[in-house]
């Protein structure tokens, strides 16, 4: 799961990669979005909640680590998020999938009473406090309504419309946390000026990825405007 920080020019942003599985095409199309732009990526140095097996569907009893498979994704160009200092960058994104729910923070398993791991926890606190802008898609955003009680934050629809948001509820775990959940559609973003958090759904949408891929840019776009 990849964290990514970026710099254009004088610009500067972080990617987090959270596991070997964020969604890779979210990767992609951070990557595409910031092209222009000097990234660097970073991954927590921790075992895998699981592993596991895609073909079949199913865990298996494997055990590895977020960094190391981070590394692959990000073809060994990375760094322990431990590592990480806020006052070298301009922002940060944040990727979405499974790598989000079950190893950066537990909501996987534990829903809106997660925890969130203590490197990521820190590394949203510190752009925060330097009021730094953050990227989140998919279901990263939670992260930050679990971070920062009040904030705004979009996973898209809280409603499961024409069968495209299987995990609407997930907007009702967030207002149960004290955040507000804006309704958006997967190629917008959502823009929390106060906390200069920026959010889009991604894949919490069954969309066409070049819809996926049009509200990433929004996201990657409106970050780059609070830098």
């Amino acid at each position: 799961m990849l964290f990514q920080a970026l710099l254009r020019s004088h610009f500067k942003m972080h990617i987090q990669c959270p596991s070997l599985r964020p969604e890779s095409t979210e990767r992609d199309d951070f990557w595409v979005w910031t092209r222009h732009d000097e990234v660097k990526i970073f991954a927590p140095d921790i075992e895998q909640r699981d592993v596991v097996n895609h073909l079949k569907g199913s865990p298996t009893e494997e055990n590895r680590n977020v960094l190391v498979e981070s590394a692959r994704l990000a073809r060994g160009d990375i760094q322990d998020l431990a590592e990480l200092k806020a006052s070298e960058f301009d922002a940060v994104i944040f990727p979405g999938g499974f790598g989000v729910a079950k190893n950066l923070c537990s909501w996987a398993v534990d829903g809106k009473n997660c925890t969130v791991n203590e490197h990521v926890n820190s590394t949203l606190q510190a752009f925060h406090s330097a009021k730094k802008p953050i990227g989140l898609c998919c279901i990263s955003p939670v992260l930050a309504a679990k971070v920062f009680p009040g904030c705004e934050v979009t996973v898209g629809q809280d409603k499961n419309i024409d069968g495209r948001f299987p995990d609407a509820e997930t907007a009702s775990a967030i207002a149960e946390l004290g955040c507000k959940h804006i309704c958006k559609n997967v190629n917008e973003s959502h823009v929390d000026n106060a906390n200069k958090i920026v959010t889009t759904c991604a894949f919490m949408c069954k969309a066409p990825l070049h819809e996926i891929f049009d509200g990433i840019g929004t996201m990657v776009q409106e970050v780059l405007k609070l830098a």
